[in-house]
């Protein structure tokens, strides 16, 4: 805080204006300077059983990648054929398209005025572009070693899951960068099965899973969330017991891992709240809070 000059008339009252000149040094300050202080007014106070809850999106899209993998591996090593999984897959997306219009009695289909036979037309239209196409797929990659492979496969999906939306408003959220990282990963994946068809299950199975598959999250999340916590549960589960299959230890690995944050980290976060000390004062930035946008037209 500076003090007064020798000299300074100490009668004289400091006002906080710039239009005047007074008596005062530059850095000058009264002792009303700090009864604006203020501590930890943006602070959130969150629930805990709420937080874990939120954690469920997270979950789920790390089971996603688990599952995926995990089907490619199965079909890698010829235990599970395409007619099969191309079976299950498509009876699985049929139910899910009729669950998706009778949770909100098809209030969304007549928000957004697609029709059914739009709907199956787009399904059609990429059905026969991905089957004419599989054959090369399948060839795309014959000139890349299949450690590259795999590494490339491996950064796509952590890629996948990085800039997946997970409802949060950021600049790292791109739900098209995430999707088509995902895709890219099947591609490259898919190109290491025996044949064309497994090429064209793999990929088709990716769009159902990484494309599909969360906007059925998010419409059971907003209408209703009994059952979108029962299917997370159930997703978890199918992703833990299909990976004992392959490995017990990557099982109890990826079972920590979901255990971790669906409960520990939700504990730490509200627990680190109590450590937060903001403070907030005349010394911060000015923010202009009227609505400008009338300006920019």
């Amino acid at each position: 805080m500076g003090s007064l000059s020798a000299g300074t008339d100490t009668k004289c009252s400091w006002r906080k204006v710039l239009f005047e000149r007074q008596p005062f040094p530059d850095n000058y300050v009264d002792q009303r300077f700090l009864e604006e202080l203020r501590k930890n007014i943006y602070v959130r106070h969150y629930q805990y059983w709420a937080v874990v809850f939120e954690s469920g999106v997270l979950i789920q899209q790390l089971c996603s990648v688990c599952i995926f993998v995990i089907i490619w591996w199965y079909m890698d090593e010829d235990l599970l054929t395409p007619q099969w999984l191309f079976g299950v897959t498509f009876l699985a997306s049929l139910i899910g398209y009729i669950f998706f219009d009778a949770i909100d009695l098809g209030a969304g289909r007549r928000m957004s005025r697609r029709t059914r036979w739009a709907d199956l037309k787009s399904t059609l239209v990429f059905v026969a572009f991905t089957y004419g196409f599989s054959p090369v797929l399948k060839t795309l990659t014959e000139s890349i070693s299949t450690d590259t492979i795999y590494a490339m496969s491996v950064l796509m999906l952590l890629g996948h899951l990085i800039f997946f939306d997970y409802g949060a408003t950021a600049a790292i959220v791109s739900s098209t960068l995430s999707l088509n990282m995902a895709i890219f990963a099947s591609v490259c994946l898919a190109s290491r099965l025996p044949r064309s068809l497994h090429a064209f299950v793999m990929v088709t199975f990716a769009i159902q899973i990484f494309a599909l598959w969360p906007a059925l999250q998010k419409k059971l999340k907003a209408q209703t969330p009994n059952c979108y916590v029962v299917v997370t549960l159930l997703f978890a589960l199918s992703a833990t017991v299909g990976l004992v299959t392959i490995s017990g230890t990557g099982a109890l690995l990826f079972a920590l891992l979901l255990f971790s944050i669906s409960f520990l980290c939700p504990y730490y976060l509200i627990h680190l709240q109590l450590f937060k000390d903001n403070i907030h004062g005349p010394w911060d930035e000015a923010e202009i809070k009227e609505d400008l946008s009338r300006f920019l037209m």
